[in-house]
Formats: C-alpha cells, structure tokens, sequence
C-alpha cells in the first residue's frame, strides 16, 4: 500500500530540501500533538490516531511503505452492527447457557460487530483510571448502590470514582496490602505474579501495581454488577473465570502469591479440591491469604448469619486441609490469614492428601476436570529443606524477566535452549522498537491494556516492560505450551483456543498484537470469527498489529477492510523481499445511538 510521504528518487535538491523540512515539521507537531493527547483522555484521542496516520513520522529509510507481494485491493463484505443489546456481549459467559465457560456452536456465533454504547468515552490514561472510569462505559448502578457505603465507588457526575475501600479493606487497600507485607516480602522483588480470587473490582492488584506485584484477577460474570468489566476500565489484568468443576487456565507453579478477600469460595468442600487447585497453581514458597469468612467467626458470626459451631468447623477443615498441602501458617490477626507452601517435600512432616498421577501433565488443564488430589512437586531431588524442589529458585524480579527461566534451563520446552531463549529476546526488542517507529504512542499510557494473541516465550512483553502498560500473554492450547515460562520472567498470561470467545468483556483492549497468529489457525477455524473477536475486544480507536506471512495477511486485510478498521500494510523491517509483513490497523471511534443506528465521529 502505497505511503503518501514516498519520495521521488527524481526530485530536485531544493525541493527534497522542502519535503525533509516539511516531514520533520510534520514530526515535531505530532510529537507536541502526543504529548497533549496523553495528558487528557475522551473523544479527542481520535484526532492524535489521525495525525499519526496523516504523519507516520517513519525515518528508517529501509523501511517501504509500500508492499510488493500479492497485494489485495478487493474489499470484503461489509459487517454490519450487532444490535445495541449485545454492547456488554461476552460469548462463553452468557448466564443464560451456563455459569462455567460454555461458547456458542457456529451456528449460534454473532457476525456482527458489537457497538459501543452511547455516550461512550476513551479511559481516563493511567494512573488516574485506576480511581476515575466514565461511568458511560460501564454503566451498572447496582454496583454503587450495594457498595457505596463500603467506599467501594460513587458517581459524580458523568465519572464513577474508586476509594480503595471494601468489605474487607476499611482502612483502605494500601493499609490492608502494608498489613500482608508485615509478612510477605512484597518489596524486595521477590513476590512479582498474584492471583486474585473473586476479585470484586479489582482493586487489590490496582494497587499492588505500584509495588511492581501484576496481578490475574478473575471473577465470574454478574449480570448487573460486571465487576471484572470496571477492574479492566480502570487499567487492571482481569478476565471471567470461577472455580467450579474445570482447572483454571493457568499453569501450574505460576503465582508467587493468592489471594482470597471474601471471595465466598466453598473451600472445604468437594474434599478441598478448591485449595487444591490454589495448590497447584501456587509456586513452591509461595503464598496464599484468606480474608473473610471464616476467618475471625468469633468476631463476625451473627453479621454472616451463621452458627458458630458451623463457622468453627469450616475453619478447622481449612487449616487440616492446607496441612496435607504442605502449607505452613505463618500469620493470623483480626480478619487476614496467611499460609505458605513449602519449597519442597522434605520439608513436609504432616503431608497427607492423595497425589495427582504423577504421568498426568499439570500444566494441561484447558476443559479439564478438576480432581481432589494435590500436584506433585516436580521429581528433582533436593537434599535440604531450604531448596526448592524442581526448580531452580528465581531471581528478584526485574533480573527475572531476561534471566533462562528455569523450565528452559531444566530442558522442560521442547526444541527451546538458553541460546535460542536469548535469541528470542534480541528479535523482539528489534520487533518492539519497530512498532514503536510505526505507532509513536506504543509504550505510553495511551495504550494500557495490551494483549499479545500468541505470545511464544513473552519476549513482546518483555521488550515492552513498561509502568504505562501491561501484557495479557496468550498462549494457544494447539501451540507450543510456554505459559510457565512467561510466568516465571515475571509476566501474566493465559491458555485459549482461537477458534472460541475470549473471556473478557467488549472494548477491554487498547492494543492488540497477533504474530503468526492466522498462520496457526488458518486451518483450524474460520479467519473471519477471530477477527470479529479481535473487534469486540478492542476499544474504539485501540490499535492493532498483525505480523504473519505475507499470503495470510492479505486474506486478512481483505476481511478488516469491511470491519471499521483504517488498515495499511507493512513491510518488515529486513526490507520488503520478506515474505513476513505486519499489517497495522487502528479501530474507528463509532456508538450506538438510542434508535439502534450507529454514530461514527
């Protein structure tokens, strides 16, 4: 696609003069343009998007904006909008099929691009919308009015404001996380990866965020309170899940600490089969806190409504049950509990929950049932109680993001070697900074929620370890199984399968990263259905880039062209005799309007 700032190799010197002078004119302006967009928030972050497509501001003279293989001019279908009901549309999570994950069959599948609602605002940039969120883009008042006297959120005018309180923070978050690190050493980078289970609006990790703690928070879809939509709008890592009957997406030894804040989890129950999948997923040495019932019955039993005797019962099942886990209490006062898991079994005395088959992998859990059994610690031996058992113990992060995690250096990934691991993260930091010269904003908190669709080893996110923004690593269950060595740099991420929904809310994403995506799946499901995935997820004027061979991209481009998108191709950065490109996309700012049409601006 032909760039409108190539220059004629045939110009006069006075007039290329003229035209270097007006492009860097033209640089400096969308610089000064960038810095003001970043500054505010609103409608108005459209027109920066608009310069930096009017001005690429590109100097890398190797880099042609024009692409010489196949290129596609033919337009496809136009998508027409979904109906304004869908605006809030999460696929697998709809409470009418099923509480646990449960997607439609293709039959069922919305070819329409989900609108967003009236009235709807660009996020505030972080760190403000960790407290302030338009109250236009998730607009739910059940969540003020059962929670407004927990300092959880109030309205003020057209903005819903956080307080950092809760049921079970009333001295505030920052209070009750200085409380946890009286016990766990939050501070010395050491604890980097958390959970959160039932995560409400997610203000726990909102506010480990400037401890350097990233934290998965999950919770179940509600229908009238969407608590997981608000922990995204406000700039947190949130996605829908429960624990019920399957294992969390997550591999096993990935948190460096959990967390339970009256999350209501039946944790006795089915033979402590929930605590055994906290288990599972929780490194050697790492921790697990409960707040809320039953913790402090004593205090609380007539406000829960229950018996003391059933209260006292439940409590003493959770500490024999993290007892056959391996988990020491360290820490019990007023409403916060603390356990850790030991390094290794030689330090267990007491041990006594049945074992996982130990052939079965536990890193393998997308559908998969969960059992009542605890994971085995991996079969390295140790020979003290202060080692940790199959691994080796990792850095204080930030060393940990570019060390050889250990399931590399243990030989645990298949065909991937220290040398080629660092390999990894040399391409990337050359990819990254490519993207940065094609989309100035890339790196800034204009782009908060980032998502890397097939994230490999986690070397995007690595190159793009930044306060402004975090990365939601996707690792598709039909390719190579790396989450646990994302986790172990230090990094979030998921397993999902393509071919189905994501578990998140619409217009949650504000840059979206594919490389050799639709490579990997243009034989597995329907180009077409990710792509309209891709939209939902992504806000209005959020950005996308697409890296894959160069006959993928343009059936791709033809789909995108019918779809709101502003597209161009590009070539790669080895110059255009690659056959890989990266096309680059940037969504149209466009609401539904209360006679169900559309509005673009």
């Amino acid at each position: 696609m032909a760039s409108k700032h190539k220059l004629s190799s045939s110009s006069c010197p006075r007039r290329r003069t003229r035209s270097i002078f007006t492009v860097i004119v033209l640089c400096c302006f969308c610089y000064l343009f960038g810095e003001w967009q970043r500054s505010g928030s609103g409608k108005g972050d459209r027109i920066a998007v608009n310069v930096n497509r009017i001005a690429d501001c590109e100097v890398l003279p190797n880099l042609s904006f024009q692409t010489h293989h196949n290129e596609v001019e033919e337009i496809g279908e136009a998508f027409k909008p979904c109906d304004v009901k869908y605006s809030d549309y999460t696929p697998c999570h709809e409470q009418e099929r099923a509480m646990e994950r449960h997607c439609p069959s293709e039959e069922e599948k919305l070819k329409c691009l989900i609108p967003a609602p009236k009235g709807y605002m660009s996020p505030f940039p972080w760190p403000k919308s960790r407290d302030t969120v338009y109250y236009a883009n998730v607009a739910y008042k059940r969540l003020r009015a059962e929670k407004g006297n927990q300092n959880w959120v109030e309205l003020k005018g057209n903005v819903m404001r956080f307080g950092g309180g809760g049921s079970m923070f009333p001295g505030g978050v920052d209070a009750y996380i200085d409380e946890l690190a009286s016990v766990i050493p939050i501070a010395n980078g050491s604890i980097r990866t958390a959970l959160d289970i039932g995560c409400g609006v997610g203000s726990w990790g909102a506010y480990l965020m400037k401890r350097n703690v990233v934290t998965m928070s999950f919770a179940p879809k509600d229908k009238d309170e969407a608590q997981v939509q608000f922990a995204l709008e406000r700039g947190v890592p949130a996605v829908l899940a429960l624990l019920a009957t399957i294992h969390l997406p997550y591999p096993s030894r990935a948190f460096d600490m959990a967390h339970c804040s009256r999350c209501l989890i039946p944790w006795t129950s089915n033979g402590g089969m929930y605590l055994m999948e906290v288990d599972r997923v929780l490194r050697p040495g790492g921790y697990w806190i409960l707040s809320g019932p039953p913790i402090n019955w004593k205090t609380y039993y007539q406000t829960w409504k229950r018996s003391k005797e059933d209260l006292e019962a439940e409590h003493t099942k959770i500490e024999e049950i993290a007892q056959s886990l391996c988990w020491e209490k360290m820490y019990e006062n007023g409403d916060i509990a603390i356990w850790r898991k030991k390094l290794n079994p030689l330090s267990c005395q007491t041990m006594s929950a049945h074992l996982c088959d130990k052939s079965e992998n536990a890193d393998d859990v997308w559908y998969k049932k969960m059992e009542a059994c605890k994971t085995p610690f991996p079969e390295i031996i140790t020979t003290s109680e202060n080692e940790v058992d199959g691994e080796e113990e990792l850095k204080k992060f930030p060393d940990r993001l570019f060390a050889v995690p250990p399931r590399i250096s243990q030989g645990l990934v298949q065909g991937v070697t220290a040398e080629s691991y660092e390999r990894d993260n040399k391409l990337w930091r050359k990819h990254v900074n490519t993207y940065k010269r094609m989309n100035r904003l890339i790196g800034t908190n204009r782009y908060r929620n980032v998502m890397d669709m097939n994230a490999g080893l986690g070397g995007f996110a690595a190159a793009l370890e930044s306060p402004n923004s975090w990365v939601m690593n996707v690792v598709p269950t039909s390719s190579k199984n790396t989450l646990g060595v994302i986790y172990e740099r230090g990094l979030l991420g998921i397993y999902h399968d393509w071919c189905e929904g994501f578990s998140t809310y619409p217009r949650t994403y504000d840059l979206i990263h594919a490389h050799g995506l639709f490579s990997l799946y243009q034989d597995t499901c329907n180009v077409e259905d990710i792509l309209l995935e891709m939209d939902r997820i992504l806000r209005p004027e959020g950005a996308v880039m697409i890296r894959d061979e160069v006959n993928v991209l343009n059936k791709v481009r033809k789909i995108v062209m019918g779809m709101r998108w502003n597209v161009k191709m590009m070539d790669h950065e080895d110059g255009p005799l690659v056959p890989q490109k990266i096309l680059v996309a940037v969504k149209q700012y466009w609401v539904s309007s209360s006679n169900g049409n559309t509005t673009n601006l």
